[in-house]
């Protein structure tokens, strides 16, 4: 997949192009139903594929009182794509101007113009530019006169960026996992953490998410870590030992593993939610906890030992 930083940086082919446009936030399965549909549309018509996506989410320029937390970084957004097979994804800079553009505007010289669309495929719900004046009806309108046919596809019910974030607003990663099409995953950079779970025998790499990254609810999960390392994780604010208002921290602890992590970046994924975050009247309480934590995680995974 070639990526491009700019629609004006874009060559568009000759035959030119069948484009769809959106935030793509995780990359769930209504995001692939729609490339799917753009790509058999564009093997039709002989058209090589666009995704038109933004450096930010939009509603970071336009509400950043109320953005949502995002399900994928950059990086794994294009990763994502990629895997789609589309031939193409054009980033485009979402600042408080492109917030102003006008719909009209941003059709002939985005659409038509710099990515020569010939077909544009999007969602029924579909709105862009100022004030979100643009929707399917004038995409429709513009679109004779400029060359391109537009194909409005109906929603995948109950399938959103905001139904996962609903999901695991409340710990439930194996329902954002049915979502998504795979487990929720974050990234980050391991740091160097207080080395309590060190002295306690449970040593974990402390992940340093970006905070505009949504992680689960508090709690204690099953998962994966760099995609094959089992991993006990927790999500929270370490109520035993800190107090109330702490901030949230990811801890991972690695099953059947010794050596240094620090300073490595990180992929930490979650299968399964074990139980809630808890706080133990005592350290040894805890440990034991721990200890049943661990032998959860491989029977989540299917790790367990025989005998």
């Amino acid at each position: 997949m070639d990526v491009v930083t700019e629609p004006a940086a874009f060559v568009a082919p000759p035959a030119g192009t069948a484009v769809t446009i959106g935030a793509y936030d995780g990359v769930h399965q209504g995001h692939r139903f729609v490339i799917d549909q753009l790509c058999r549309l564009a093997g039709a018509d002989g058209l090589e594929t666009v995704v038109l996506t933004f450096d930010r989410h939009p509603a970071a320029v336009v509400r950043p009182e109320s953005a949502p937390k995002l399900l994928t970084d950059a990086g794994q957004r294009l990763e994502l794509l990629a895997a789609t097979g589309v031939d193409h994804t054009v980033v485009l800079r979402f600042d408080q101007a492109r917030s102003q553009e006008e719909p009209e505007d941003f059709v002939s010289g985005v659409l038509a113009g710099a990515l020569g669309a010939r077909v544009v495929v999007v969602g029924e719900d579909f709105h862009f530019g100022r004030r979100r004046r643009g929707n399917v009806e004038m995409l429709r309108a513009m679109g004779g006169p400029l060359g391109f046919e537009v194909a409005h596809l109906p929603l995948l019910p109950g399938v959103s960026s905001t139904a996962v974030r609903a999901r695991l607003e409340v710990g439930d990663v194996t329902g954002a996992a049915d979502l998504l099409g795979r487990p929720h995953e974050v990234r980050g950079v391991v740091e160097r953490g207080d080395q309590r779970g060190r002295e306690m025998g449970y040593p974990t790499a402390n992940v340093a998410v970006p905070a505009d990254i949504l992680l689960p609810a508090p709690g204690i999960y099953a998962g994966w870590y760099d995609g094959d390392q089992a991993a006990a994780i927790s999500v929270g604010r370490r109520p035993t030992f800190k107090e109330a208002g702490a901030p949230v921290v990811l801890e991972a602890y690695l099953l059947d593993f010794s050596g240094d992590l620090y300073g490595q970046p990180a992929r930490v994924s979650f299968v399964s939610r074990l139980r809630a975050e808890e706080r133990y009247a005592s350290v040894d309480d805890l440990l034991a906890q721990m200890g049943r934590d661990v032998e959860a995680t491989r029977v989540a995974l299917g790790q367990v030992r025989a005998g």
